[in-house]
């Protein structure tokens, strides 16, 4: 098995948006009633411009992805079949690596797993609130980087 961490490359639209949506689904417990259609020109037309993406491929195959700026996490997923493997960590170690030191990012309440993870990797909860779109409660993290005193 091999496993590797690239730059976005449009040849891995078409396996990335149906990814998106089964781990969204997985995690949230809801169906997503859009067509992919909608959500593939929403990763096109609003994370992509945004967003610094990374790939995490596994045997040539995507596994998962995320999506970050350098003050922000908008997106990170991985195939359903591969969770509790360190690919979602070593995204998330990724997008912190090109982070500007701190990172927030919003998860539904209801994903406990999501919330889990993002709290055993640093991630504090700092507001609660109520995402209209979905009609879900959420949850806004931030992690900041430690720093040394004296340097």
């Amino acid at each position: 098995m091999t496993r590797e961490f690239v730059e976005y490359e449009p040849r891995f639209l078409d396996a990335l948006v149906p990814l998106w949506r089964e781990a969204f689904e997985f995690g949230v417990g809801i169906k997503d009633p859009n067509p992919l259609a909608e959500q593939r020109e929403h990763f096109v037309a609003r994370v992509l411009p945004s967003n610094r993406v990374t790939l995490a491929l596994q045997d040539g195959r995507l596994a998962g992805f995320v999506a970050s700026s350098a003050e922000s996490l908008a997106q990170l997923h991985v195939r359903v079949d591969l969770h509790g493997q360190g690919i979602g960590s070593s995204l998330l170690e990724d997008a912190k690596t090109h982070s500007s030191g701190s990172l927030w990012l919003y998860a539904f309440t209801r994903n406990l797993r999501a919330c889990r993870f993002y709290e055993k990797r640093g991630f504090v909860a700092v507001e609660r609130g109520f995402e209209p779109t979905w009609q879900l409660e959420d949850v806004k993290y931030l992690w900041q980087a430690q720093t040394r005193s004296g340097t």
